[in-house]
C-alpha cells in the first residue's frame, strides 16, 4: 500500500477587502466588537461577475499544479470542497475539469462546510493507497458575500465570513514514513440545525415556497448559527480529534511542528493553542485577514504557511476542522 503526499499547494483571495469599519457602515458594529469576538479585522468579498466559486477555485489549482510538477494530462481526478456553488447542480466539480482542460476524469463534490477540507483530503488520500489514482487534484472554495445578510439583523454571521480557495495536489508516495499519516472522521447530526442553512431545500422551504410567502421576515435563506453552542462543541472536539490523530500514530503533542487550524474564530484557535500549551511559532492563523472561509481556510492557511517557510521537509503537519453538520476531523501528516 502506498502514503498520498501533497506536492503542490496554491490559493487565490479576492483583491476587494472588506474592513471592519467598511462594514460598520452598513450595519450597527465595529471594529472593536468584531475582533473582541471573532479576531477578524478583514476579509476578502469577490466583486460580481469577477470571481465565482469555481473561478477561484480553478485560479488557486493551476498554482497547487504548477508547483507540483505534475503535468495536468497526469491529473487523475477532482475533489471539489464547498457549500457555495455556483449551480445548485451540477457542482464545481466538473466545471474546474472542464475549465482547466483536464481529461474526463472522475470529478467529485463534497459538501461537508468548515471540515469540507479535510474530508476531500481524507478521500484522496483513500484512493491513492490503495493505488487507485496517482495524483489528484484537492480544492476548497467559497463565495458567502453574496448569500449573507449584510444588515444589522444579521451581523452576527455575516461579520464572521470571506471568501477565498485553496488547492492541493495529492500524489502517489512509495516512502511510507512521509506524507499523509493518518486521517480521522466524525459526525454528529443531531445538532445540524444549530449551524445551517435550510432554504431553498427540497425538504421544507424550496423556492417555490419562498416566491409564495414573499415574507420580508424570513431568515431561512440565510445562514443560522447559534455561536455559543457552536463553539463549546467546537473546542472539545478540536481536542479530541488532535490527540486522535495523535495517538493513532504513537505521537505526543511534542511532536507537532505546525497545527492548522479551521480558521472559524480566532478565539477557538487560541483556546486550543493554549490547551496544547504550543507556541505561536506551532500555531498558524490568518482568519485576521481572511475571516472564515469555510472549506477553504485550511487549504489557505497551510498554502500562506508553506510559502513563509515555517513547514519544512521532515515536519509534524496537523490540519484539523469543525464545523456544520456537526462534522469534524483531523489529518496528519510527516512533511
Amino acid at each position: 500500500m502506498y502514503h498520498s503526499k501533497i506536492t503542490g499547494l496554491g490559493y487565490y483571495v479576492p483583491d476587494n477587502i472588506v474592513t471592519n469599519d467598511d462594514l460598520s457602515k452598513i450595519m450597527d458594529t465595529n471594529d472593536e466588537w468584531i475582533q473582541e469576538r471573532t479576531g477578524i479585522q478583514e476579509r476578502r468579498h469577490i466583486i460580481r461577475g469577477e470571481d465565482t466559486t469555481t473561478s477561484m477555485g480553478v485560479k488557486a489549482a493551476a498554482i497547487a499544479i504548477e508547483r507540483s510538477g505534475v503535468a495536468k494530462e497526469d491529473i487523475d481526478f477532482v475533489i471539489f470542497a464547498t457549500l457555495s456553488p455556483d449551480y445548485y447542480f451540477p457542482g464545481p466539480g466538473v466545471l474546474v475539469q472542464r475549465d482547466l482542460g483536464l481529461r474526463t476524469v472522475g470529478a467529485l463534490d463534497v459538501r461537508n462546510q468548515c471540515s469540507g477540507f479535510v474530508y476531500a483530503v481524507s478521500i484522496a488520500d483513500q484512493y491513492i493507497k490503495t493505488g487507485m489514482y496517482k495524483n489528484i487534484l484537492v480544492i476548497g472554495s467559497e463565495v458567502h458575500s453574496t448569500g449573507l445578510d449584510m444588515s444589522t439583523r444579521g451581523r452576527g454571521v455575516s461579520v464572521i465570513f470571506g471568501d477565498g480557495a485553496g488547492a492541493a495536489v495529492m500524489s502517489r508516495e512509495e516512502d511510507t514514513t512521509k506524507g499523509i499519516l493518518s486521517t480521522h472522521l466524525h459526525s454528529e447530526g443531531q445538532h445540524a440545525e444549530e449551524l445551517a442553512l435550510q432554504a431553498p431545500g427540497m425538504g421544507k422551504r424550496w423556492i417555490t415556497d419562498i416566491i409564495a410567502d414573499n415574507d420580508p421576515n424570513d431568515e431561512s435563506y440565510y445562514p443560522y448559527m447559534n455561536g455559543q453552542f457552536v463553539f463549546k462543541n467546537a473546542v472539545v472536539r478540536f481536542s479530541e480529534v488532535i490527540n486522535e490523530g495523535l495517538q493513532a500514530n504513537n505521537l505526543q503533542v511534542s511532536d507537532i511542528n505546525m497545527l492548522i487550524p479551521h480558521q472559524a474564530n480566532l478565539r477557538i484557535s487560541q483556546f486550543i493553542q493554549q490547551k496544547f500549551k504550543l507556541t505561536d511559532d506551532q500555531v498558524y492563523n490568518n482568519i485576521q485577514k481572511y475571516g472564515n472561509t469555510t472549506a477553504a481556510s485550511i487549504p489557505i492557511a497551510l498554502t500562506e504557511a508553506w510559502e513563509k517557510g515555517k513547514i519544512k521537509e521532515g515536519d509534524l503537519v496537523v490540519l484539523a476542522a469543525f464545523g456544520s453538520g456537526f462534522t469534524w476531523g483531523s489529518v496528519i501528516i510527516r512533511w
